[in-house]
């Protein structure tokens, strides 16, 4: 952020006193608007915001004291909220402590370790509260393991603590890449059924890609977010609008692969096989997918499986999973428990309170038996989850699964009850205007507060991370850019009325790197869209590869040599906004769209500059010797724009599995919510057919898309 406030066409002028508490608290005071100039954030949206973040500022006199408050606030404490360092770090520690103190300080690691420090004299003096005070810098001898640890400093027999996390420099294994590219299937896992599907694709369909995948050489399978959704229909079909990031959706159960399936009496194996029996023509239709009436079905099969009594070892695991995951499933399986009851905003949600409270303990007692049943659900999930990645990388995949984290969550879910001390209250996040979207956007998502979060020592950003990668190879986290800064909208407010706010975007990617690194999971940021200068190369340094879409690397001279994206990056042809490519080739989008009544100009308009962009990608092609001129078929020239991102030197390659099989739909329009059936479109192929799991394996289409990639096809990659 800048020291100054800029308008645009005019000189830095002082900042106000409002705009200097603003910057203190990390909010911008100016941001790029729609045309490319500098905007200025309203004197009512900044007060709003920094009453978010818990800072008065409706008066004067408030701002005056908080800026008061700014200086004299880190004196207060003898230890930070959170120290997040990276291992190579030797920086000492402040501790601010009463003059002439007598001053302990030293760590106790996470295995319970314990690192005696030093502390020095007195470095800078002041008086707060009428006390004299004094910075003194604590240093530990030995450089700690990674890890989470605990840091002590005891002040004339009072003793403090604050969580110490040391992070890795770089991820390692980001480096393990380097070595041998490797490409991987990206996936719309509910849009892609079996014969054995109950109408969505589940944990079981997963594996069955990623052994399709492994056989041409695939190293990976990309799916969507598999965060979970409301706990009964109907549900939120948009995957990136979960109730939940930690856990994870029941829709994706296989139902007949849970143990306990085998152990039911003749009566609910016959229901379960009749409602089974109900999808068998609905998995061969490219009808919308309807996520209602499959989980109707799943929920009904899944309480007779519930009754089953466990055989000792099963409960004893399930005891241990509960266990395990300590407070936060047990808020989630609550949080669901009362979702089943009460409407969203329903008066009876404050009667129960925040979790801990008299009300939420004494509704949990009553209905401990239903609380149970969803902690049930997620150990399942826990299974096949664990199952799908032993099968993907027993197939010879180097990587498995990489699973998708969605930005935030809904308002009214479980992590927006669960976290409220944690979350931004009032606020949603979105982004400002820009060329693409003149009325900017709000994705109706409360975001991290930064100082709450650190203060509970970036616990729920860790346990969230931690059980998404349990049983993964990697993380795709989207729209990375939100862990350096996130654009806030007050409640009630157009998209534009709102600012950024930074977070310690070093604490936050230092843990994701952290617990990657434990879970031997690679790191990819969706770090498209508007950024400040060196995100992308502060991202690399860390070890966290980026993202490169085909149609989106062009200057005003045209599209981007191969030669120049990076390498240290998943480059992919389409995503999962944009229609799969034969749907681009044939314009789609821009249909789709003018349909929609999306476009701010005449439709010809759209269609002629799509068409000159696509013709200088095809040119590229050409002048390549990828692509032959005169007619071509449009599998060929699918094939010559993934034959294009192999002369990469990117060390991923993503390729939809819409492309590989021909579908043109698209999976997802932005900016619309039923004006269009977004993530209800099941894969089919170009005739408009089902393409089922068990389709994959032969399919030449698929196979002749694969050898397209060459080097990178199946005679290099693992399997």
């Amino acid at each position: 952020m800048a020291d100054t406030t800029l308008h645009e066409d005019s000189e830095p002028t002082t900042p106000t006193p409002l705009e200097q508490l603003a910057e203190a608290h990390r909010v911008g005071t100016t941001f790029k608007g729609w045309d490319g100039g500098s905007a200025q954030v309203s004197e009512a949206t900044l007060k709003t915001v920094l009453g978010a973040l818990g800072v008065a500022a409706s008066s004067e006199t408030e701002i005056s004291r908080s800026l008061a408050e700014v200086d004299a606030g880190p004196w207060r404490s003898v230890l930070p909220a959170v120290v997040v360092v990276r291992s190579s770090d030797t920086d000492p520690l402040h501790l601010h402590v009463p003059a002439g103190s007598d001053v302990e300080f030293w760590a106790v690691d996470e295995d319970g370790v314990h690192y005696t420090g030093t502390v020095g004299e007195a470095t800078v003096t002041r008086a707060v509260d009428g006390q004299d005070l004094e910075r003194r810098e604590g240093t530990l001898p030995h450089a700690l393991p990674l890890g989470w640890h605990t840091v002590h400093a005891r002040v004339d027999g009072v003793e403090s603590s604050c969580t110490l996390v040391v992070t890795p420099d770089r991820l390692s294994t980001t480096a393990s890449l380097l070595d041998r590219r490797t490409w991987g299937i990206m996936a719309q896992l509910y849009s892609v059924r079996s014969a054995d599907s109950w109408g969505i694709g589940d944990l079981a369909d997963l594996a069955g890609i990623a052994r399709a995948a492994a056989e041409h050489g695939g190293g990976f399978v990309l799916v969507n977010p598999l965060h979970a959704a409301e706990p009964k229909p109907p549900v939120e079909p948009s995957p990136y609008l979960p109730t939940t990031r930690r856990y994870f959706h029941p829709l994706y159960l296989r139902i007949e692969d849970i143990p306990e399936y085998a152990r039911l009496d003749d009566a609910a194996r016959r229901r379960i096989e009749v409602l089974a029996a109900g999808f068998d023509a609905v998995n061969r239709t490219a009808d919308l997918l309807d996520r209602d009436t499959t989980y109707t079905a799943k929920l009904e099969a899944l309480e007779l499986v519930y009754a089953v009594e466990r055989p000792e070892q099963r409960q004893h695991d399930f005891d241990a999973y509960r266990a395990h995951q300590g407070q936060g499933l047990a808020d989630f399986a609550l949080w669901s428990a009362l979702a089943e009851s009460l409407e969203p905003g329903a008066q009876e949600w404050d009667d129960v309170g925040r979790p801990g409270s008299a009300g939420a303990v004494a509704f949990a007692e009553q209905h401990a038996d239903r609380i149970g049943f969803h902690a049930w659900l997620q150990w399942l999930l826990d299974e096949q989850l664990q199952e799908a990645q032993l099968e993907a990388t027993g197939a010879g995949m180097s990587i498995g699964v990489v699973h998708d984290l969605a930005v935030g969550v809904h308002p009214s879910g479980a992590d927006a009850w669960a976290l409220q001390d944690v979350l931004a209250a009032g606020i949603s996040v979105g982004a400002p205007p820009d060329m693409f979207n003149q009325h900017g956007q709000d994705w109706s998502q409360p975001p991290w507060h930064p100082e709450r979060l650190a203060e509970a020592g970036y616990a729920p950003f860790r346990d969230m991370l931690r059980n998404i990668l349990r049983h993964a190879g990697g993380i795709r986290v989207d729209h990375i850019l939100g862990l350096f800064r996130l654009w806030w909208i007050p409640q009630g407010q157009a998209p534009g009325e709102g600012a950024y706010v930074y977070y310690d975007h070093r604490a936050l990617i230092g843990i994701l790197a952290l617990e990657a690194e434990r879970a031997g999971a690679i790191v990819v940021g969706e770090d498209l869209g508007v950024f400040e200068p060196g995100v992308q190369e502060y991202l690399a340094e860390r070890g966290i590869l980026g993202t490169s879409i085909l149609w989106f690397e062009q200057d005003d001279d045209g599209p981007l040599p191969p030669e120049s994206y990076r390498e240290g990056c998943l480059t992919t042809v389409t995503v999962h906004d944009l229609p799969p490519t034969a749907g681009y080739l044939a314009g789609e989008h821009v249909k789709l769209r003018d349909r929609l009544g999306l476009l701010s100009r005449p439709v010809e308009e759209e269609q002629a500059e799509d068409r000159a962009v696509q013709e200088k990608f095809l040119s590229l092609l050409r002048s390549r010797g990828l692509l032959a001129a005169g007619d071509v078929s449009v599998q060929q020239t699918v094939e010559a724009l993934h034959a294009l991102i192999a002369e990469t030197p990117s060390v991923l390659l993503g390729v939809a599995l819409a492309d590989a099989v021909g579908e043109q739909r698209t999976q997802n329009q932005p900016g619309t919510n039923d004006e269009y059936p977004n993530w209800r479109i099941p894969l089919a192929d170009a005739e408009g057919r089902a393409v089922l799991v068990e389709d994959l394996a032969g399919s030449e289409r698929f196979a002749s898309l694969v050898r397209a990639l060459g080097p990178a096809g199946p005679s290099e990659s693992p399997g």
